[in-house]
Formats: structure tokens, sequence, C-alpha cells
């Protein structure tokens, strides 16, 4: 039995939760996201709830059972609460700023790098080496945030470059004589 499948979503107050066959759709104050749900599961929407179960006994709809469900509580989260990725900039003159609908690096590099800044996502810099990507899919804020770091990654000598808020990075010795 799967322990996060078994657990029914609940969806909050202001959220409009709709299926459509095997597409699900939730609006909210922050946009509205949709899903197509595999054929391996059944889904139930009842009392404010969405239970979801494995239609067969077979590996693959176990497997689809708990990833619908994560799916769909992402779902609601998104158009609700929305999700957030927090990026630091680490090295002398390395910057960010956003300028319109464009983030603008400075990354050591001979020109700067401007990210067009998609729709649905927002990006902040607080500060110009802190850099807070928002949004409701929480696939598409993770995505863009790996490829604004992909630009300068964290070396493990010095530790410059762009990492995730929490992010541990494993140093190294430099050359000894």
């Amino acid at each position: 039995m799967s322990r996060i499948g078994k657990h029914p979503v609940a969806i909050p107050a202001g959220v409009d939760f709709k299926m459509d066959g095997r597409t699900l759709s939730a609006k909210g104050k922050l946009g509205e996201l949709s899903m197509v749900a595999s054929e391996e599961v059944s889904i139930e929407v009842a009392d404010g709830r969405v239970a979801v179960s494995p239609r067969g006994e077979s590996r693959r709809a176990r497997n689809m059972w708990a990833t619908t469900r994560t799916l769909i509580s992402n779902l609601v989260t998104g158009v609700s609460a929305g999700f957030s990725k927090r990026l630091e900039i680490t090295g002398v003159g390395y910057r960010a700023a956003v300028d319109g609908r464009a983030l603008v690096l400075q990354l050591g590099y001979s020109h700067e790098i401007r990210y067009p800044i998609p729709d649905g996502i927002t990006m902040k810099c607080e500060r110009p080496t802190l850099i807070e990507i928002s949004g409701a899919d929480k696939q598409r804020v993770g995505q863009i945030a790996a490829e604004i770091r992909s630009y300068r990654g964290p070396e493990p000598f010095k530790g410059k470059g762009i990492r995730y808020e929490n992010e541990r990075i494993i140093r190294k010795e430099g050359k000894k004589r």
C-alpha cells in the first residue's frame, strides 16, 4: 500500500477543482493549472477532497498511484499558495537585476546575460546577490531555477557561482607547493 497515495488531497477554500474525464483542472488566486491523469488510477472528488486509488494490481498502477496524488497536490498548492525558489550569487562582481520582463545577470563573462521572464513566473532581486523565482507551476519554477543556475554553477574551490539558497557546496583544497 502506498504511504503517500492513500492520503486524500484537501481542496482549500478559494480553489475551484474540476474533473472532466481524465483532465483535472484547478483555479485559484494565482492562476489556473491543469493536468491529464494516468489511465492506471481512478480519481474521486467528494467533500472538498480528492482521493486517488489504483485501478489494478500491476506495478505501473501502484507507481502512478502516489505520483498522481502528488501531482494533484502540487496543482492545488500551486494555485492557492504558489511555489518559490531562491538562488544566491557568490563572487566578486557577480550580480543580478530585474529589468522589465528580463533578468540581467553579470557573472564574470565579457557580456551580460539577459534571461527573459516567462509568463506566469515572477522574479525579484531583493539584493543584487539574491534571486527569488515564484509561480504556480512547481515544475516550471524548478526548471527556470535550474536554467539560471546553469549559467555559472558553483565551483568547488572558491565557491563562486549561482547556488540554491540552502545548497551545501563541498569545497576542495587548492594546490599545495
